[in-house]
């Protein structure tokens, strides 16, 4: 078994001894000492490059990153940050194991550069009050009296609602009120845009039809990019018989596609270099997003109610105002079951450098969508590749053929519009058709060869 690398870091001159004896406790220890193998800069023999590049590169090449901070930042370069804080940077970027531990003292550097507190929450260094845009704070607080009964309304000054918010202090704003308020996030949060392609086939290949790169507020991304999403997939217009305004029905269900994109710019790391990429496909749609999941919650968990784990907390309660997310942990549930009324294959949860979710289309090329990475299915019948919910259905109907539709609703514990889809489903890829009619009739299962 190969050790884990721990990279020790700290202000040298603060921590040389305490440095030395997590050093020789990781290594002497007779437990500790077979899975763990630290790195402290006192070993490093004297060379001919920089001591900085020595650090980041050790940073790089460790597994854990054991931070150890107290009173002093330390030497500042040229830009004014100190290695220890270029080292606690590095060891973010590449979603290191981080490890802190803070010193106990009433005096703290005045810089309070190295965060304790969640991304969202540090104080942005470049942006003041002034990058913020005051009408859309107004905006804001309209919507959020009318979904939530936000206790202010849109004549409040705006940089009461900021401290009510928790996104200000004096002058200095948060990250996350830029990502939500600044007049151009993207100044100071480059990455936070969304990026969203179309492809032809089934694989990232030229030509891209379409390619857009959108910038703006977490609340403008939203749109923009379930826009992008719900414009380029199949809808079917209803007649007028029942309203005035025909009813528009997506390919896809558009509470849990646009749910699925909240998600991704809600939760993701912001301190990644990457973006939000939505990718749609002639057969799938995946929504990737630099981000973990929370610890403790699994991908099994994502398909059930779970605890509510944001990522980014301070941002998330302002897009719960806002009536963008809610606060239960219900979303990926919800976009599981919407899956499953639409007739869709159940949608898959990926986490691996990225968290990547992906819904997949009702395709005529069956044959092709089974080979995609990922693309589990539930069964096939005549060479169609079947959801696990459709592969039910045929095996019941199977076994009872002049099951009815409230049969199956009783045994599969599905909504009677559910089954239906399924059904037409089943009737259009030739896998059952009717014998008979809704009274004295029988569902036959095609079997082909």
């Amino acid at each position: 078994m190969q050790k884990k690398r721990v990279f020790i870091s700290s202000v040298q001159s603060e921590f040389a001894v305490e440095r030395q004896m997590l050093f020789d406790y990781l290594t002497t220890d007779a437990l500790l000492g077979k899975f763990f193998e630290p790195f402290i800069f006192e070993n490093v023999p004297a060379a001919n490059y920089s001591p900085a590049t020595v650090f980041l590169n050790e940073v790089e090449q460790s597994d854990i990153y054991l931070g150890v901070f107290g009173e002093k930042y330390g030497y500042e370069d040229g830009e004014g940050i100190s290695p220890t804080e270029r080292e606690y940077d590095l060891a973010s970027k590449l979603h290191k194991t981080r490890l802190i531990f803070l010193k106990n003292t009433e005096k703290r550097h005045e810089k309070e550069i190295l965060r304790s507190l969640p991304f969202d929450a540090t104080f942005n260094r470049q942006a003041t009050i002034n990058d913020i845009d005051e009408k859309k704070v107004a905006n804001f607080v309209a919507r959020a009296k009318n979904k939530r009964n936000f206790p202010f309304d849109e004549n409040t000054d705006y940089k009461r609602i900021l401290s009510h918010l928790n996104l200000i202090s004096e002058d200095r704003i948060t990250n996350a009120a830029i990502l939500l308020f600044a007049k151009n996030p993207q100044r100071f949060l480059l990455t936070s845009s969304v990026k969203c392609c179309q492809f032809y086939g089934n694989k990232v290949e030229k030509p891209i039809p379409s390619y857009h790169i959108y910038d703006g507020d977490v609340f403008e991304l939203i749109d923009q990019a379930v826009s992008f999403v719900m414009s380029r997939i199949n809808a079917k217009v209803s007649d007028r018989d029942k309203n005035v305004l025909a009813d528009v029905e997506f390919e896809l269900p558009l509470q849990a596609v646009t749910e699925a994109i909240v998600n991704a710019i809600c939760h993701r790391d912001y301190t990644s270099n990457a973006s939000v990429q939505i990718m749609l496909f002639k057969n799938r749609l995946e929504i990737w997003n630099p981000g973990q999941l929370p610890y403790g919650l699994t991908i099994e968990m994502l398909k059930i109610q779970h605890s509510s784990l944001p990522t980014n907390p301070l941002l998330a309660r302002p897009m719960y105002l806002y009536g963008s997310i809610e606060q239960v942990g219900t979303g990926t549930e919800m976009i599981v079951e919407k899956c499953e009324e639409y007739g869709l294959r159940a949608p898959s949860f990926e986490q691996n450098e990225f968290f990547k979710l992906t819904f997949w289309r009702n395709v005529v090329d069956t044959e092709e969508n089974s080979n995609i990475e990922g693309g589990q299915t539930g069964g096939q019948t005549g060479g169609q590749i079947l959801s696990e919910m459709q592969q039910k259905i045929v095996d019941i109907l199977k076994e009872n053929p002049k099951a009815t539709r409230k049969q199956l609703f009783e045994m599969l514990n599905i909504s009677t519009s559910a089954i239906q889809k399924h059904i037409e489903i089943l009737k259009k890829e030739g896998v059952i058709y009717r014998k008979g009619g809704d009274f004295g009739g029988y569902w036959k299962i095609i079997e082909k060869q």
